[in-house]
């Protein structure tokens, strides 16, 4: 009986041809999966092209929903960001697919699974960092740090030769490197990767120009729960439901447009577009949220642990203990997180107009006013509380030390 190889399959070039070299190389029947994530793509003609090949075993699944309950959403309650600027679309993805691959390699008797992404990525360590955490004793071979095809003209020549029906032209660059999913779309590559240049306008999908973005503002209500946004206007959805008509909303008033130089994993430096309309507004409300709901100590708490949780998901440590361990914790704090964020759409800016919980409000009217809060807080209480932080910096200033002209 000839050995399995599960192989993550988009029907493009570079894995059709992973697909014959497979095949052929380690002598094996591959079985392909294909999984929907909101690209925005149709899955189902990789079927085609996968039996045209001679797989038998072809798997396509709409993991949408799985998507965002189980990896957006559960980042988002930390308010995830890496370096500053970087929401992790693509890095919150690859958790989701080394999962599905590992369960299929185990319900076909597979001892091998197989990705396309090159030996100078992120996305390698990210697939196979997360194959061996869930399946410690699966191969995974990745046929870019094997093969000699280094080249588009090189893939085009194996496709003539083994007859590998792919849609793709001689001559026709595709200017980018793009991924995409349902929290996003990036872009790599050609231009790009001089970081002085300016992407072109004609290179963004999913967003207008924000100065090309209606002159009007829209102005929108989330409902929280537990952390999770769980309904738009009032309107309960699903996640994955939300998070779509948030992108197209964003989208049309330029939101979530991001220009960065990011350090991978692997240790070089890449510049890299993204589109990210719905995560950016979610972003901004779940922070609105938890401003009126969690703790001053728990929520610094947060912020100190995000940058370290945020490299997690970013170098490939989704399924790793320590991200689960920050993740009880973040999801212990969360469970105040309920109520309602309105915010204001306008080009390319998303700004908070309210935030508001009948449950879980810490915030007191009768302490913070101006006004005469009736005893509920006694200024001069703050005479005491100033001298005894101020002691060390007095006792220090006796002696004369000076920190600062």
């Amino acid at each position: 009986m000839k050995r399995k190889i599960v192989l993550s399959y988009s029907g493009g070039l570079d894995t059709s041809v992973i697909c014959r070299w497979l095949q052929e190389t380690y002598d094996a029947e591959v079985v392909t999966f294909t999984a929907d994530i909101g690209q925005g793509e149709e899955v189902e003609p990789a079927r085609a092209k996968a039996q045209a090949m001679g797989v038998k075993e072809i798997y396509i699944e709409d993991l949408t929903e799985e998507f965002v309950s189980d990896f957006v959403f559960p980042m988002f309650r930390a308010n995830t960001i890496y370096e500053g600027e970087y929401l992790l679309g693509t890095s919150i993805a690859r958790p989701l697919i080394t999962k599905r691959l590992v369960e299929i390699a185990r319900k076909v008797g597979a001892d091998a699974i197989s990705h396309g992404a090159t030996g100078k990525g992120n996305d390698q360590v990210r697939f196979e960092l997360g194959a061996y955490a869930l399946e410690p004793g699966i191969q995974v071979i990745a046929p870019w740090r094997e093969w000699d095809l280094n080249s588009r003209e090189a893939l085009m020549d194996y496709c003539e030769k083994h007859q590998i029906p792919v849609d793709y032209q001689r001559g026709k660059k595709s200017p980018y490197s793009m991924d995409a999913n349902l929290l996003h779309i990036s872009y790599e590559g050609d231009e790009l990767e001089d970081p002085w240049v300016a992407p072109s306008d004609d290179m963004w999908r999913w967003t207008v120009a924000p100065e090309n973005a209606p002159d009007k503002a829209t102005e929108i209500e989330l409902t929280y729960l537990k952390g999770d946004p769980i309904a738009l206007d009032g309107e309960t959805m699903s996640g994955a439901t939300l998070l779509r008509k948030l992108n197209e909303i964003g989208g049309e008033h330029g939101i979530g447009r991001s220009d960065i130089v990011e350090n991978r994993y692997v240790g070089m430096k890449s510049r890299g577009c993204y589109e990210t309309p719905g995560g950016t507004i979610l972003q901004k409300g779940h922070r609105a949220m938890e401003s009126i709901t969690l703790d001053r100590e728990v929520m610094h708490l947060k912020d100190e642990l995000m940058p370290r949780y945020a490299s997690l998901i970013y170098n490939g440590y989704w399924w790793s203990p320590e991200r689960t361990v920050m993740q009880a914790m973040i999801d212990e704090s969360q469970k105040v997180v309920n109520g309602k964020v309105r915010l204001k759409l306008f080009k390319g800016c998303v700004s908070v107009l309210g935030r508001s919980s009948e449950t879980d409000s810490l915030y007191d009217a009768d302490v913070v006013t101006f006004e005469d809060d009736g005893g509920a807080y006694h200024q001069s209480d703050a005479t005491g509380f100033i001298r005894l932080n101020a002691l060390r910096l007095r006792i220090g200033a006796k002696l004369g030390r000076k920190f600062s002209e």
